[in-house]
């Protein structure tokens, strides 16, 4: 699915208003019904024993949203409504709904944070629709001003908040909170979903995002070119490599894990695992000497061999027979459990010489801090980071913007690379300036190890001959999916990484 900036939608806006002569208040009227509809589905009971609170700016966003409320009045709801802005500054076709819901009894109401009646009228409400910001706003949002109180105001109503194309406060195109912002149950947005509605705590705040049609010229949002999208199961479904009824283990490829050390036995494992849950025909599992017997008595489809060590850690002797293993491998996942030492990093230089594609998750990742040119000497190679945001931050990544697209899209670029961003909403980036933003996993993925387990299933699909943003993005979707099969099952509180490679049955099933 396409997700859009709020550059593109004023571009498509302007192109249906002054191209395609399309008034705007019939824009405005087809966003207002929309708006109006999820906020009588959020209702209790019948329209008439319910009453409304909608909050306006001055702008068209505004509109839509004085529009909803004169819609709502007439399905029998009792509604007030509160404009935020200012009366002057309101746009032509807000003032033009103005006029529309005045003649229907119902007054536009200056907000006042002061007032007691509006405030009651607003905590006693069955429903409130934010229209107070639309995918224009840019600057902060100060707690103590009107808009912020306005915010509070309807972030304290027990009702449930419909919010008008943006919740008021996220920044479209980032999903930054500019300050404060509402906190929706439901927004309806227009046309495309936003950037902002998919990623970082915009895709918190928006909560269940409905894209409503209002008109906009298919063949304009056609030609509007999107570089970020989001995965869903369709494309993973149109990616995931074919299983050739004739093939055999050799047919569908061979990773090698490389990684573990004492103490970290469980990363290791957790990824072959998984690589062999996906479909891998041969997983190769190099490990420290010292822990191979722990892995040994683990694995039962993947093959675990030991490495030279010292004090619990790969050793210098270990890297010629990593490479003499990899001659015969596909692809190299390596990073797992590693740990950290001068003897870990040069291993972990060493191997990126190949010309193998390379997933390097972990202290694979914290290797090449400081020494990016090992990164930047495999630009044309396929190479797959999947760094957390600490990871990320060793490596150069920059977040403080408070941009991950941004983040993403700029290193994938600088040092080529496919980067998967983790993180609620992972992204992935690639070399090209495309983003493919993950619509699926949950909070029970947040523990130890599940990072391990998607470093497998990329690695497989790749294995498997998945092209590098395939795999990554498929597999950054299956790992979700399957983390939310497990949620379901189990609980976030006590589901394992062990449950989400347990589940993957369960994706493959429904992707077929």
């Amino acid at each position: 699915m396409k997700l859009a900036s709020a550059a593109q939608m004023r571009e498509l806006d302007r192109q249906v208003i002054e191209e395609r002569k399309i008034p705007s208040i019939d824009l405005m009227d087809r966003a207002a019904e929309g708006v109006a509809r999820a906020a009588l589905s959020l209702l209790p009971e019948r329209p008439a024993k319910c009453r409304a609170a909608v909050f306006c700016g001055s702008g068209n966003n505004g509109g839509d949203g004085i529009a909803a409320a004169r819609i709502l009045f007439l399905n029998g709801v009792k509604v007030k409504t509160f404009l935020v802005g200012d009366y002057e500054k309101l746009t032509p076709d807000a003032l033009e709904e103005t006029g529309r819901l005045s003649e229907c009894g119902v007054e536009l109401e200056p907000f006042d944070p002061e007032n007691a009646e509006q405030r009651a009228w607003a905590l006693t409400s069955h429903v409130i629709v934010d229209a107070v910001f639309g995918v224009g706003l840019s600057r902060e949002i100060a707690p103590e001003s009107r808009y912020g109180r306005a915010i509070a105001l309807m972030n304290e109503s027990p009702a449930p908040v419909v919010a008008v194309d943006v919740a008021s406060g996220v920044d479209a195109s980032t999903g930054r909170v500019l300050g404060c912002a509402v906190k929706a149950d439901k927004t309806i947005t227009f046309t495309l979903k936003k950037i902002g509605q998919a990623v970082g705590d915009g895709a918190l705040y928006s909560g269940e995002v409905e894209v409503q049609e209002i008109g906009i010229p298919q063949d304009l949002v056609h030609q509007t070119v999107c570089p970020v999208q989001s995965v869903e199961a369709p494309f993973v479904q149109a990616v995931l490599p074919p299983r050739k009824a004739d093939g055999h283990k050799g047919t569908f490829g061979k990773v090698l894990v490389v990684g573990g050390a004492v103490g970290y036995t469980g990363a290791p494992y957790l990824a072959a695992e998984a690589a062999v849950r996906s479909g891998c025909g041969l997983v190769f599992l190099g490990v420290p000497e010292s822990i191979w017997h722990i892995e040994a008595a683990r694995c039962v489809s993947s093959m675990p061999f030991p490495l030279p060590e010292k004090d619990g850690l790969f050793s210098d002797k270990a890297l010629q027979g990593l490479r003499d293993k990899l001659a015969g491998c596909d692809v190299l996942a390596l990073g797992p459990g590693l740990g950290r030492s001068d003897r870990v990093t040069r291993l972990v230089h060493g191997l990126l010489e190949t010309e193998k594609p390379v997933v390097l998750d972990a202290d694979g990742i914290n290797a090449l801090a400081g020494h990016m040119d090992k990164l930047d000497a495999r630009r044309g190679r396929v190479t797959i980071l999947t760094p957390h945001d600490g990871e990320f931050a060793r490596i150069g990544g920059d977040l403080t913007h408070g941009d991950r697209v941004r983040a993403a899209r700029e290193f994938a670029q600088a040092h080529g690379c496919v980067l998967v961003l983790k993180g609620h909403r992972t992204v992935v980036a690639v070399p090209e300036g495309n983003v493919l933003v993950n619509t699926t996993g949950g909070s029970g993925l947040a523990r130890g190890g599940s990072g391990d387990v998607l470093t497998g299933i990329i690695a497989s699909l790749l294995a498997q001959g998945a092209t590098a943003v395939q795999a990554a993005a498929a597999g950054v979707w299956m790992h979700g999916r399957a983390g939310d099969l497990a949620s379901a099952r189990l609980s976030a509180y006590a589901m394992t990484p062990e449950d989400v490679i347990g589940s993957l049955p369960e994706v493959f099933l429904e992707l077929q």
